[in-house]
């Protein structure tokens, strides 16, 4: 891994893929020894999330179903404090397990509206999963059930996580440079 440039920023490497598949492993066995006799749906918040799903869906060994939704709450590297749906849920859950896949919680503007917005459709039991946590920028009172990495408050990107839509096809991190 090399420093890398996007659109003007620099970043420098931070978390190998290697780390993120184990994390990623680890994810998907704590929600199977819990579901497995359930069929969970998995909730995944477009973009961003696709690298994050579709590997932990590879490493989830048991029966499941999968849905999207799409929310925004970024520009460039700064949340915006606002949270607009784009694309709702096509899917009724009403009735099931439901577990939020994340690729990134921080603010967590963003899973307090994900969180409002299902237990409005009356799923029968909501958990919250994310690849990466930022414990200094958290601030809700929400509890995140299962987090692959914490990491400090800094801007991230790779694996699904852009910079105006750049870098998500990236397999590792970056970090962006001081």
């Amino acid at each position: 891994m090399k420093e890398i440039e996007i659109n003007g920023k620099k970043f420098i490497p931070y978390i190998a893929f290697e780390e993120i598949e184990n994390a990623i492993i680890n994810i998907a066995n704590q929600i199977h020894d819990e579901y497995k006799d359930e069929v969970p749906v998995f909730i995944g918040v477009l973009n961003g999330v696709v690298m994050f799903m579709s590997d932990f869906l590879k490493n989830y060994p048991g029966p499941c179903e999968i849905s999207f939704l799409k929310l925004a709450s970024y520009e460039g590297t700064s949340s915006t404090g606002n949270v607009k749906i784009q694309m709702d849920i096509p899917i009724s859950v009403e009735g099931r397990h439901v577990v939020i896949l994340e690729d990134i919680v921080d603010t967590g503007n963003t899973l307090v509206e994900l969180h409002r917005i299902l237990k409005e459709k009356n799923v029968k039991s909501l958990k919250i999963a994310t690849l990466l946590f930022k414990p200094d920028a958290y601030k809700k009172d929400l509890e995140v059930d299962l987090i692959g990495l914490s990491i400090p408050d800094k801007f991230v990107v790779g694996y699904g996580l852009d910079y105006d839509g750049f870098g998500r096809n990236l397999p590792d991190i970056y970090q962006i440079k001081s």
